[in-house]
Parts: C-alpha cells; structure tokens; sequence
C-alpha cells in the first residue's frame, strides 16, 4: 500500500457511518461492479449539503442512486433533487431506491443528458456532474443556464486516474477523444468569466466551480 493509499484509507477511517439503508445501496452496487462515487467524493458532497444547504440539486448522471441518495440524506431529507440516467438496466433500480427512501423528493428522468437538459426550466442551487466524461464539455452550456448565480457545480473523475496530464500520444488510442475533450473541458471551466474554479486531485480529481 502506498503512503498516498494509507493516508485516503486514514481519512476513511474518521468519516462517520452511512445509516444502514445507505451503505447497503453502496454495497450492492460495489458488488454489481456499478461506479458509484469514492469515499473522498461522498465526503466533499456531504459536507456541500450541509453547508451551503441548497433547495434543489441537479444531477447529471444518477447511476442506481447512491450519490442522490447521500446528498438528500446530507439534507435531513429537505433538499430536492432531480437527477438524469440514460443506462436503461440501471433506471429501474434508482426509481425503486428513491421511492423507497426518499419518496418524492428525488426525481428521475431518464434518457440522454444532451436530450433531457434543454427540457429542464427548474434553477437549481447546485449541480452534480457525474455522467459521461467525453460529454461534460456539451452539457456546460445547459448546466449553467440551470444553474443558479451564486449556486456551484461539483465535476467528478476529471483526472482519469491519471490519464489527463499525460500527452496524447501516452495515452491508448481509443481513450485520445475524452483525454482531449476532458482538457478542453477543464480550461474551460478556469478560464471562463462566468465562474470560479478549482480543480482538486483527491479521489480522480474534482472541480468545485462557483457561477459568479
């Protein structure tokens, strides 16, 4: 184990416990081998909620639910959260969660990102981007005319374990698009005039970005 592995681990250890109901839906899907956030990420996201206590959160990307979930738990179930998932097997697995758990308060739309933001009219004081990597760079625009001024967005898995810093040509032919549209993705959100960011190594890298 590396000195990098048993400090995350370290920190691990201090977090408090998920309820049972939480960490049996983490297990389950550590199990079906479905991505769902690291613990590094959850933490930064708990402690978003708790502080800044948003109304409504958008989340691109629900997975089965884990990560809505957290956050609505985060809340002491008073946050609101519509959150978009085009894996068909993985939708019917999030709904029976968020009826189970959070009853109404989490809303699923299924299908595309690109397909479903444009419909969306609600503001919401904080998103969550946790989808397709190759298509952060497309769903910006939408994200940010949804998001509200003064709200913040949390970017997941934007170092690619790694990947990101390293040329094109270091990295596997098939993977050459995302390295290139994630680093397109990445200037864009420290140099546009419409928000503040900051890119964080912990976990696969995440970008806290304040819309100004």
């Amino acid at each position: 184990m590396t000195r990098a592995d048993r400090t995350s681990s370290f920190i691990e250890s201090l977090q408090p416990a998920l309820p049972d109901w939480l960490a049996d839906i983490e297990s389950r899907a550590v199990n079906d081998d479905v991505p769902i956030i690291r613990k590094e990420t959850a933490a930064l996201l708990t402690f978003l909620v708790k502080t800044r206590k948003p109304a409504r959160i958008l989340e691109v990307g629900s997975a089965t639910g884990y990560s809505a979930l957290l956050m609505w738990n985060a809340s002491g179930g008073t946050v609101h959260i519509d959150t978009i998932e085009k894996y068909e097997k993985r939708i019917p697995v999030a709904e029976e969660n968020f009826k189970k758990n959070a009853g109404d308060m989490i809303s699923l739309y299924p299908g595309d990102a690109a397909e479903v933001l444009p419909q969306l009219t609600q503001e919401y004081d904080m998103v969550f981007m946790d989808a397709a990597k190759g298509q952060y760079l497309s769903f910006l625009p939408e994200v940010l005319r949804l998001l509200k001024s003064g709200g913040i967005m949390i970017t997941d898995n934007v170092l690619q374990e790694g990947d990101v810093m390293e040329s094109r040509y270091a990295v596997c032919r098939r993977d050459r698009t995302i390295h290139s549209r994630m680093r397109d993705y990445l200037y864009e959100l420290t140099h546009s005039e419409a928000l503040e960011s900051v890119i964080l190594s912990g976990a696969d890298g995440m970008v806290l970005s304040y819309k100004k």
